[in-house]
């Protein structure tokens, strides 16, 4: 799955992923986090997230990584935000407010650009990644954070029988994922009423991931 697939689909305005509401699992779940207002929250393969303006709304600060510049666009538009925009190597950065996007790849953002983050809010990152990016994924956000706490949305059905995102990501491949610097916790395992992409049985599962007292 290249650059180029995840770019046409927003070209084609084939984004069935994006949700027009805020995520109900961030809404109930947010504050296991235990951020405190004006926290820093790192959003990574944002899009357009309704959930951006919730976090801002709740006091915080936001800082995200998105490949497509329609969809950082479109958010600003939606946010009422006129960014400014920094180009640093391969990434522009959009910034407004208490909004910083980093638009480009994600395997490109550093640590030294990222900047400290409180807490990583993960709805539709590792699910949009196919199992061979999975790991790199993983290794990298936990690296650029600092292994700061997630809060981290999956789901989970019989990946057979469709071939697509959003992906399945089970139990096991979670904790072989993180169980090494994170603490982890199953908060809610809820089943989806209309599966997957028409795949059933199909449950959205949320995870807390905490760093491990070393």
């Amino acid at each position: 799955m290249s650059a180029n697939y995840w770019l046409k689909r927003w070209k084609d305005d084939d984004i069935g992923f994006h949700e027009n509401n805020v995520n109900p699992y961030l809404d109930r779940y947010f504050t296991n986090l235990v951020p405190s207002i004006d926290s820093r929250i790192f959003v990574p393969l944002c899009g357009k997230t309704k959930d951006i303006a919730w976090l801002l709304n709740k006091g915080m600060h936001v800082v995200g990584v998105e490949l497509s510049v329609s969809a950082i666009k479109a958010l600003f538009i939606d946010l009422g935000l006129a960014p400014t925009l920094t180009q640093y190597g391969q990434l522009t950065q959009y910034c407004a407010g208490n909004v910083t996007i980093w638009v480009g790849d994600i395997f490109a953002l550093t640590t030294e650009l990222l900047g400290s983050v409180d807490a990583i809010y993960d709805r539709g990152a590792l699910v949009a990644l196919p199992f061979k990016l999975r790991k790199k994924y993983t290794a990298h956000i936990t690296n650029i954070t600092k292994s700061a706490p997630q809060l981290l949305i999956c789901c989970v059905y019989d990946q057979s029988k469709h071939d697509g995102t959003p992906y399945s990501v089970s139990a096991q491949e979670v904790f072989d994922h993180y169980h090494r610097i994170y603490s982890l916790k199953l908060i809610t395992c809820d089943a989806i009423t209309n599966g997957v992409k028409g795949v059933k049985p199909a449950n959205a599962v949320v995870w807390l991931l905490s760093r491990k007292n070393c």
